[in-house]
């Protein structure tokens, strides 16, 4: 307990610098692969700290690490600073208002969630030192979380192969141990090719690649009631072939984002994707190319890990907001709708308590939510090393993620609070596994056991490099 609170003590040493970094990097937004400002910042940061510093992780240009400790288990703690893009708002405004510029903005808290990680670990470094226990804490400054799968490709390159354990947490409206369930991911370009003509005069002469496209969602379509039903299949027009409707469109191009709750599952649908793809070409006498652009793994969890984070969580209990910050939730919470709010109540498993705009309790390790599914490159670390994260309540209950009301409170003071409690969390979770080795061991052998039966394989495709190109060119 003691040396818990002393690790808490660290962290709070050092609250208004790591928030004045969250707030500099909600204020440049950038897109996956793109945050070379952010990763400047970071790595000024890690400078500041003292940390050893390996730039342009995995090749990844925006990917960065520090290190500090001598000898020892390694430990992980991931950051991530991409934002996303038409999530542009005013900070601290209750109503829908860009602000000027390119209309990105960070509508899932990421500002927040690479400044409390090494927030974490600049604390844990100088805990070490303090106690001098052999041991090495690492603060990964991830990029491209959203769409990218800058984690996969890290983990392909061997960026984690001698870490021990690995911690992470994401924003969220309740202090929680995060279930691990996820969905498996790829993102697909099909690109197809036809002939162009005169729509009018010699229509018999063209080929047309957009009838290849809108064929291709009529059988993927027709596919959704023959999948698991836990499965996701997204897709959004990249090229419609142009504006001319009297030119027969030569080329179209569509991004499908296939989503399962397995790996194996995932490859079977990415299969039968392909062949729809291939079929709608046959029928439009086209042709039809496509190209992996990224993909992820679903979380494993991890008992021993989860056990240790739910043990720090409850001995600090709920983050210290104050009836202003409640206030000024209850506030956001009027642009929600009741289901945002009942949603997630429901996604915690927790009994609804009108009124409340902030959480003010940690969710308990034997409640039984109903989490919504999405999909993380977290996933991919969780499959080589035992890997755990929290869920840091930063925002009002039932704020949408990925919403403009998310990004509207990411320089609040819950925030600020929030985002500091959750570094504890983390930081606390460190210590407790350098202190006691046997955590580390059940933990490996865990993750031993998950892995026995179907062992990591890589969703990315040998020879698929990282799409530093995505968000900017298509």
């Amino acid at each position: 307990m003691k040396n818990a609170e002393r690790i808490w003590d660290l962290v709070d040493q050092r609250r208004a610098d790591y928030q004045d970094l969250s707030d500099r990097i909600w204020g440049m937004p950038e897109l996956c692969y793109n945050e070379h400002r952010s990763v400047a910042e970071h790595k000024a940061m890690l400078e500041k700290e003292g940390f050893r510093i390996t730039e342009k992780v995995a090749g990844i240009p925006t990917a960065v690490m520090g290190e500090a400790g001598e000898g020892g288990p390694v430990i992980a703690i991931l950051g991530e600073y991409d934002a996303l893009p038409g999530l542009s708002q005013e900070a601290d405004v209750t109503e829908q208002r860009p602000m000027p510029g390119d209309g990105y903005g960070h509508g899932c808290g990421h500002n927040l969630l690479g400044s409390a990680s090494m927030l974490a670990a600049a604390a844990v470094k100088d805990w070490l030192a303090e106690n001098g226990i052999p041991g090495r804490v690492r603060y990964y400054g991830c990029p491209a979380e959203e769409g990218g799968a800058a984690k996969a490709f890290m983990v392909r390159e061997g960026a984690f192969a001698d870490v021990d354990v690995a911690i992470s947490w994401h924003p969220a409206a309740f202090a929680a141990v995060q279930e691990a369930i996820s969905l498996a991911n790829t993102r697909i370009d099909f690109t197809f090719k036809g002939r162009a003509s005169h729509a009018a005069a010699a229509p018999q002469l063209g080929r047309s690649a957009l009838d290849a496209v809108e064929l291709m969602s009529v059988g993927v379509n027709y596919m959704r009631e023959h999948m698991p039903s836990d499965a996701r299949i997204h897709y959004a027009y990249l090229d419609a072939g142009g504006i001319a409707p009297n030119v027969v469109q030569a080329q179209a191009k569509v991004r499908y984002l296939i989503r399962a709750r397995e790996l194996p599952e995932l490859t079977d649908l990415i299969a039968r994707v392909k062949k729809i793809a291939e079929g709608a070409a046959l029928m439009t006498e086209c042709t039809v190319e496509h190209r992996v652009l990224s993909g992820v793994a679903n979380l494993l969890g991890n008992a021993p890990m989860e056990k240790a984070m739910q043990a720090a969580l409850d001995r600090l209990g709920p983050p210290p907001f104050d009836a202003a910050d409640q206030a000024r939730a209850n506030d956001f919470q009027a642009t929600m709708t009741a289901a945002d709010i009942a949603a997630a109540w429901r996604k915690v498993g927790l009994t609804p308590k009108p009124g409340l705009g902030l959480t003010d309790q940690v969710v308990p390790a034997d409640a039984k939510g109903a989490p919504m599914v999405g999909s993380t490159d977290v996933g991919d670390v969780s499959w080589v090393v035992p890997t755990v994260q929290a869920r840091g309540a930063t925002y009002a209950i039932g704020t949408p993620g990925h919403s403009w009301q998310l990004t509207a409170q990411g320089k609040l003071p819950a925030a600020h609070k929030g985002m500091v409690h959750v570094a504890k969390v983390m930081a606390a979770t460190a210590v407790d596994t350098l202190r006691d080795p046997s955590i580390i061991a059940r933990a490996k052998e865990d993750l031993a056991a998950r892995t026995a039966v179907t062992p990591y394989q890589s969703p990315i495709p040998e020879g698929t490099e990282p799409p530093f190109g995505m968000s900017v060119s298509i």
